[in-house]
């Protein structure tokens, strides 16, 4: 009988590699598909001529790259997409931080509060920003219909929200940021629990108020989880090109022009299929140093 256990454990162990390699395949499968072969796709097209409607593909080196960095436009997008992230990424730390800490303790109705709370990042971004798109209409605004009630905005010369370049960036950032706080509060939330509840109950005894305790404990503890959030959502709103095509297309004058939208307008709205990719492959080595530098940052609060 012992000789039968270990024959039936010796054949286990010879099918567990098989076993694991099959269902670790499809993952495999589909990033190779989804994501490595259109990026592999993206590099070929940014070192030729290659155009929607063209069969013809010649070698032009680093033409692309030369040609988009000489372009007003291309510089314009990238200060409006640094600008985009950091102002998106300061306002959503603060407001999740802010729902994190309002949302940790129990209360009647906090899950259907939660449950609200979730609905910008659940629902599709396509129809939340085409709904904020008529919030935001230069006739029939919500928001201006409220001002021009309080006294804050002559009916006779209402905001542009979408017209004027500054309100287009500020609407542009807000509807993003309305979209990633769900996202990011709940990672916080999740970060939240798992600080040792001994911690700030040691520390109220010894006379620690509330910012004390947040900002000397709390916000300490949770520097790998803030990382986590900042990395994941600097990633969503650099890449990210719905928001501003849906309300601005990157106007007025280029104001909210960002590089994916940009890549998107070169590339498939201008038929200039090398120029796209260009733009896009341009991401890819930013995008690497944010997540490497994130990551650094992360570690060295888990160690120490």
């Amino acid at each position: 009988m012992a000789v039968g256990v270990a024959k039936i454990k010796s054949a286990g162990a010879a099918q567990s590699p098989l076993l694991g390699f099959a269902m670790f395949s499809p993952a495999v499968l589909y990033i190779l598909l989804l994501i490595g072969a259109p990026f592999v796709l993206a590099i070929f097209y940014a070192f030729s001529d290659a155009r929607i409607g063209s069969t013809n593909l010649h070698y032009v080196g680093l033409e692309n790259f030369r040609s988009i960095i000489q372009s007003p436009s291309f510089r314009k997008a990238v200060w409006n997409s640094i600008i985009f992230t950091v102002c998106a990424q300061i306002i959503v730390l603060v407001c999740s931080n802010i729902l994190s800490i309002a949302l940790e303790k129990p209360f009647r109705g906090r899950g259907l509060v939660r449950f609200l709370l979730l609905l910008p990042w659940v629902a599709p971004v396509s129809l939340g920003t085409i709904g904020w798109k008529w919030i935001l209409d230069s006739i029939y605004s919500v928001i201006t219909w409220v001002l021009i009630w309080l006294g804050f905005v002559n009916r006779f010369t209402p905001p542009m929200w979408l017209g004027e370049e500054k309100l287009a960036m500020a609407s542009v950032i807000l509807v993003h940021c309305w979209r990633l706080i769900p996202f990011s509060t709940v990672i916080l939330l999740a970060g939240r629990t798992a600080i040792p509840k001994e911690i700030p109950e040691a520390a109220a005894i010894d006379g620690a108020g509330f910012w004390r305790t947040l900002f000397q404990i709390n916000l300490p503890m949770m520097v790998p989880i803030l990382g986590v959030a900042v990395l994941f959502g600097t990633i969503f709103t650099f890449t990210d090109m719905t928001v501003v095509y849906i309300l601005t297309n990157g106007g007025p004058y280029d104001s909210t022009q960002t590089l994916p939208n940009l890549a998107f307008t070169q590339g498939i709205q201008g038929s200039d299929l090398a120029a796209g990719a260009a733009i896009s492959v341009f991401l890819v080595p930013v995008l690497v140093v944010i997540a490497y530098l994130m990551l650094r940052v992360a570690h060295r609060a888990e160690v120490n």
